[in-house]
């Protein structure tokens, strides 16, 4: 961590945030698969999904979009900020969305990091879907636990 942990704001945003849940995703996953800020429109126009940015002193650090539909919310994507990254800001944006009913998430078999942040957050192994990502990776189907 680069310095004293900062307290950081959890707000709900829409369409309007597209461009910048692009450039946020973009960073985070560098190399890998990054959603356009069309494609950020298209899913916050789908009624149920929303977009909850984490901010540090008002400097956007992190994102979590999910869909609810009736009891179920899926995440769709987590991106945290290199910068910003093991500051406790994963966890509160994952945490901000589970009173929503059960909630569930694909996450790449690969990517230790994350599977750790959703079993920290109760998330448990509930399936694999093989060839998922565009590159032929499976991913992990997490659910939460508290169901």
């Amino acid at each position: 961590m680069n310095g004293p942990e900062k307290e950081f704001q959890l707000q709900t945003m829409g369409i309007e945030c597209a461009p910048l849940l692009a450039e946020l995703h973009e960073v985070t996953f560098r190399g890998g698969e990054v959603w356009s800020a069309a494609s950020f429109i298209d899913l916050l126009s789908m009624q149920g999904t929303e977009a909850v940015i984490a901010l540090i002193d008002n400097i956007p650090a992190g994102f979590i979009l999910s869909r609810t539909v009736l009891d179920e919310t899926e995440i769709l994507t987590l991106a945290v900020h290199p910068y910003f990254r093991r500051r406790g800001v994963g966890r509160s944006l994952v945490q901000a969305i589970l009173p929503k009913g059960q909630v569930f998430l694909e996450v790449a078999v690969c990517n230790n990091p994350a599977a750790a942040l959703y079993e920290k957050c109760g998330f448990v192994k509930a399936g694999l879907r093989r060839g998922y990502y565009r590159d032929g990776s499976d991913a992990q189907v997490l659910v939460s636990s508290a169901f």
